[in-house]
């Protein structure tokens, strides 16, 4: 640890992220589903898990990924990207039979998205331990954790043992709750999501996701979500509000506030987790909240503004001129 930040300091080993990486393709047309032929483009790199650590590796954290493509173009055009963005790929497995997964998407009149996924029964489903899965473990500083992947058997029994042998080598873990109320309310992926939280030293919840997060109604106070997740043993919060910007919260009742930049959104699919990237990797690698909010939240803006889930996704030399040039929400 150092001085600055909470998490393990990037020099520990790499941030590791685990699910499904994924082929994208987006109607270009706005409307409702795919019934009728539509004009698309891609395939775009994807899986919310890729897009993160591709952002941690493009602002320049150490980073690596656990997943597994089919042996195609859609694995290969994925494989390529984060190589290229500086993600240890190692721990990507081929899959010699199911093909790369993938995310038809098409948006409707008022920005709500239609998807045909083709996720679990493709090579993304199709992960288990390996040496290569042991080798990249072991030598990682930092895991991030997606809740949406809790409820599938493999990834969590990954996930778990990942964790633990983080944690036994002086790393930290992060934790985007991403999930909804009904999935908490299941016994076993609410028994994982809650052991998860318990390990967490570093939350990235938006909207009710604080007090799902916290075991708390909605109709509680935020102070006292926190409040309560501090003394599960959560080191920072960062909280993701959209327009209005984003928060630091620390245990000592430090409270750090973002603003949100102003652009035109073009594709909002990946906003979440490339802020989550940059922050992760901004406090990895020594910066205090202010900063890491920042870069954190045009990471998450830039992004936006660009055709494809993780096309936006920036250096630090692109995000430090996005911040120069883009005005700031109040």
């Amino acid at each position: 640890m150092t001085d600055q930040t909470n998490l393990a300091p990037d020099a520990l080993g790499p941030t590791l992220c685990i699910g499904e990486i994924l082929a994208e393709i987006v109607a270009t047309t706005t409307g409702e589903g795919f019934l009728d032929p539509v004009p698309m483009v891609g395939p775009y790199p994807s899986g919310a898990p890729a897009i993160f650590i591709d952002q941690a590796g493009r602002i320049g954290g150490s980073a690596a990924m656990v997943g597994s493509v089919g042996n195609d173009d859609f694995g290969r055009v994925n494989i390529a990207r984060l190589e290229r963005d500086g993600v240890d790929v190692s721990g990507i497995r081929t899959d010699s039979v199911l093909p790369t997964g993938t995310a038809f998407v098409r948006y409707r009149p008022d920005g709500a998205r239609d998807f045909v996924f083709n996720m679990w029964t493709s090579a993304a489903g199709a992960l288990g331990w390996t040496e290569d899965v042991q080798a990249v473990c072991a030598r990682a500083g930092h895991l991030h954790v997606m809740g949406t992947l809790l409820g599938h058997q493999s990834i969590w029994e990954i996930t778990e043992r990942a964790a633990t042998m983080i944690k036994a080598r002086g790393g930290t873990i992060s934790l985007d709750p991403n999930m909804r109320k009904e999935l908490r309310g299941d016994g076993e992926t609410g028994r994982r999501f809650a052991q998860m939280v318990g390990m967490a030293d570093l939350l990235l919840p938006s909207g009710d996701e604080l007090y799902l997060a916290a075991d708390l109604t909605t109709d509680a106070r935020e102070e006292d979500a926190l409040e309560r997740l501090f003394h599960f043993g959560v080191k920072e919060v960062a909280i993701k509000r959209g327009a209005q910007g984003s928060t630091c919260a620390l245990p000592n009742g430090a409270r750090t506030h973002a603003p949100a930049f102003a652009v035109t959104e073009i594709d909002p699919t990946g906003a979440g987790d490339c802020f989550g990237g940059a922050y992760v990797a901004c406090r990895r690698l020594g910066m205090p909240p202010e900063q890491a909010l920042t870069y954190a939240n045009a990471a998450g803006a830039r992004n936006v503004t660009f055709r494809g889930p993780m096309e936006g996704a920036g250096t630090r030399t692109e995000l430090d001129q996005f911040i120069s040039e883009t005005k700031r929400l109040t």
